[in-house]
């Protein structure tokens, strides 16, 4: 793994990703940009066609479908428990410790893995890391937002909630279109394609727009365990989960990339919404995602041979 495969393998997946979210990011400094807005277009249009235009077009077999939704619920499992522990270990007060967790279970799988996964290994893999990332936004709103909440919710209302997000009716009606062999019409389907390919670009512009709104902690152990347990034990999990589920190829690529995500941005409105330590969460969402260039370039390159 040569000095010059790194820097190529940076510049051309990583790089054009950072310029754009970057833009985001100086958008969001110079002008008063209402993120909050095109967060919901992004949630309540672009995400939901998105995963339904790739499921549509998914070469996923059952039998990967299911593998990659288990890889999906192990991995997140088994982040929790090793954030849980390592936490418990330094002693961290409960709302920090749940705060970690959070954090470090679920990561952004949607504006950042995404078009990293499309650059790096392209649409194969990117039908895999589609799967990943509705998986994780079904387990985000219910046990995610039961975590956040610390006892203000039960697990009821956390399950009701699910059905207020849009991207699982796209992934239900994709599934239901390729069981049945429906065919769309063609204005509906193109519709959707020229929604699915703008997706990619505003989810990298909210990213950018969301990280101006960075918030610093005082619990600096806590900061450091949850970002050092997202960008070093994430990826190694994966890639040991991947193993342990028979993954290869494509499947095996866009799966381990997306578990080696920095914290998901989405983490920081829960944890506003019930007061879990938002200036610790949005202060490891930013850490972890200035940061993940530095693992996620290596292990690019170490997927790809």
């Amino acid at each position: 793994m040569s000095f010059n495969e790194l820097l190529t393998t940076f510049a051309n997946n990583l790089l054009p990703i950072l310029l754009v979210s970057g833009a985001g990011f100086l958008l969001g400094k110079l002008l008063t940009v209402d993120s909050r807005s095109l967060g919901r277009v992004v949630f309540y249009v672009f995400s939901p066609l998105l995963v339904f235009d790739m499921m549509i077009k998914s070469t996923l077999s059952p039998r990967q479908a299911l593998t990659t939704v288990a890889f999906t619920v192990s991995f997140i499992a088994v982040m929790g428990l090793l954030a849980f522990l390592l936490g418990k270990l330094l002693r961290l007060e409960r709302p920090y410790l749940l705060a970690v967790i959070l954090t470090v279970a679920f990561g952004n799988t949607g504006n950042y893995g995404l078009p990293l996964t499309k650059f790096a290994f392209g649409d194969e893999a990117l039908s895999a890391a589609t799967l990943f990332f509705v998986t994780t936004t079904i387990l985000f709103n219910t046990a995610g937002v039961v975590i956040a909440s610390l006892g203000h919710m039960d697990f009821k209302s956390a399950v009701l909630g699910l059905f207020k997000v849009p991207v699982v009716y796209g992934a239900v009606l994709a599934l239901l279109f390729k069981w049945t062999g429906t065919q769309l019409f063609l204005p509906i389907s193109r519709t959707i394609e020229i929604a699915a390919n703008g997706s990619i670009p505003v989810m990298l512009v909210l990213l950018g727009l969301e990280l101006t709104r960075i918030q610093w902690s005082h619990s600096f152990r806590a900061l450091g365990l949850g970002v050092l347990i997202k960008l070093l034990l994430g990826p190694l999990t994966g890639l040991l989960l991947a193993g342990l589920f028979g993954m290869q190829g494509a499947a095996r690529q866009g799966n381990v990339l997306e578990a080696a995500m920095p914290a998901a941005v989405s983490t920081t409105v829960v944890a506003t919404e019930y007061k879990l330590e938002p200036a610790l969460v949005t202060a490891i969402v930013f850490l972890g995602t200035v940061l993940s260039p530095l693992t996620l370039t290596p292990l690019i390159v170490y997927l790809a041979r």
